[in-house]
């Protein structure tokens, strides 16, 4: 080795590979990581590891910092912009949602497959009620039965109640009534005409209900309870007779269009002229629906000859008298905005405000079915024999409550499974208003309280009450399930048929969808 190698390697002050190195003892980087003072001595409170010391851990190391928290440090100006914006963003993702909400909510009846099955449910319950009670009508509601015409009068004076039976004492009148609510209950589970039979159906369930105060059950005041809510709804639009009849109007609608555009296009085609009266004239064999109005106009007229006659009580602002007067008036504000109306904006605004009713009505029907449950499995919880796990065993003995004697013996032989049955109705009835955030639990519990229901309507012999809990409980089914069992029906409809007839029905053809133009507007507020 030369020594001039020999010399830079004894360096102190040159770099390892040989090259001279800086002055490394008055070098600041490198006492910070040799961990010495700034005198060149050791440092207590450094980091070995050339870190800042304990007491200065939370001050910033310049040397240490990225360009990015240099640029925050220098720029102060900038956070502020910064956390502006994500204000900004946050609100306006908020105005966005509620934006789509109130465009939703405006735009379109939500749950039409859940209303439909409510009417569906309810209707047919209160129609089986009717039909299964016809023999024994005269002791439950007739002039002549237990709960007599006076009794019946003097509580309905107090309470302000409505009952067409109390109109006149007659037995004439009370089978016209009877008739008329099987009338109307059978209509509205098919769909016809939903506006004007809910009222109906409304009418039917106060008339009988109230004329007997005490001959209901829960179920009785559950379709007490809905048979008003009903009125309130857009039930019609799926699974009906008037859906069926607007489709297709629409599909014969769309056929005079086409023709009318062909027919120009060869008109025009020969050179000849093919002027605006005919062309999208709404008289051309537009079919006039004359059903509607003249049911209209009987109602009306019924119902001016009972407000004459003093039978309906309230005044002009209030009572029974008031809600039916504005039904009818609005089913023919209805029918005038679409019949001759010189814009679609009329039309719009009522649908608008349809939309709204019957969202407000849905949302209320789902509180009610919580409501229900949740008071039942909360007063279930305060006796003594639902905490002891053994009130199940004691309706079961009971003669009003045992149509299968034998059955009811053999569910109480097992004295686990009746307390599984106990403690399980009360964590279900209470557990399930929380769980509709959850969809998954949702529709398990969902599908436990429609199989409970199902056996009490076996076992303990109440059916009618069953039914209505399960169809007050059908609003909170899926939308995916109820289509997939709307198809069902279907071919299981197209199945029948064609063993009836001996030949196949060919499938629904869905209308087109068209684009909205100024023809179509979109209904409902956009944010």
């Amino acid at each position: 080795m030369s020594d001039p190698d020999r010399n830079r390697t004894s360096d102190p002050d040159r770099n390892p590979m040989g090259g001279p190195g800086p002055d490394r003892t008055s070098d600041p980087a490198r006492k910070a990581v040799s961990g010495a003072g700034p005198d060149g001595t050791s440092d207590p409170d450094r980091n070995p590891i050339g870190g800042p010391g304990p007491d200065r851990m939370s001050k910033p190391d310049p040397t240490r910092t990225s360009s990015l928290s240099r640029d925050r440090l220098s720029n102060p100006g900038r956070d502020r912009l910064t956390s502006r914006i994500n204000r900004f963003d946050r609100k306006h993702r908020l105005d966005r949602t509620l934006g789509q909400t109130i465009a939703r909510v405006t735009g379109e009846a939500l749950g039409r497959y859940q209303t439909a099955v409510i009417r569906i449910g309810f209707s047919a319950t209160w129609l089986l009620f009717l039909l299964r009670e016809f023999p024994h009508r005269q002791e439950m509601y007739g002039p002549d039965g237990p709960w007599s015409w006076d009794l019946a009068q003097q509580l309905i004076a107090s309470n302000h109640s409505f009952t067409a039976l109390m109109w006149a004492n007659s037995q004439v009148w009370f089978e016209i009534v009877y008739a008329l609510a099987v009338l109307s209950s059978a209509l509205l589970m098919l769909g016809w005409r939903t506006r004007t039979m809910s009222v109906l159906f409304l009418i039917g369930v106060l008339s009988l209900q109230n004329r007997s105060v005490f001959m209901g059950d829960g179920g009785d005041n559950v379709i007490h309870l809905m048979a008003i809510y009903l009125v309130l709804t857009r039930c019609g639009q799926v699974w009906s007779l008037d859906e069926r009849r607007e489709r297709l109007a629409r599909a014969a609608r769309d056929a005079r269009e086409a023709q009318d555009a062909r027919e120009a296009r060869d008109a025009r085609a020969r050179g000849e002229g093919f002027g605006p009266d005919r062309v999208g004239s709404p008289d051309r064999g537009n079919s006039t629906d004359r059903v509607g109005p003249a049911l209209w106009t009987v109602l009306g007229l019924a119902l001016a000859a009972a407000t004459l006659a003093g039978k309906i009580d309230g005044g002009f602002l209030g009572g029974w008298r008031t809600i039916y007067w504005g039904l009818w008036a609005v089913q023919g504000l209805w029918w005038l905005a679409g019949r001759y109306a010189r814009s679609v904006q009329p039309r719009i605004f009522l649908d608008v405000v349809a939309n709204l009713v019957h969202n407000a009505a849905l949302f209320v029907i789902m509180a009610e079915a919580c409501l229900i449950y949740a008071t039942a499995g909360w007063y279930k919880i305060q006796g003594s024999r639902w905490q002891d796990g053994t009130a199940v065993y004691y309706p079961l003995h009971l003669d009003y409550f045992s149509p299968w004697p034998a059955l009811s013996d053999l569910l109480t032989e097992y004295g686990t499974l009746v307390m599984l049955v106990t403690y399980g109705t009360v964590v279900v009835q209470v557990a399930f208003p929380f769980t509709l955030f959850n969809r998954r639990v949702k529709n398990v519990l969902l599908a436990a309280m429609m199989t409970e229901h199902a056996v009490i309507a076996v076992v303990l012999g109440l059916p009618f009450f069953s039914l209505a809990m399960i169809a007050a409980d059908a609003v909170f089914l899926p939308t995916t399930f109820l289509r997939r069992l709307g198809g069902w029906t279907a071919r299981a409809r197209r199945g029948l048929f064609s063993r009836v007839s001996g030949t196949l029905p060919g499938p629904r053809k869905e209308a087109p969808r068209t684009p909205e133009t100024a023809e179509h507007t979109h209904v409902g507020f956009t944010a």
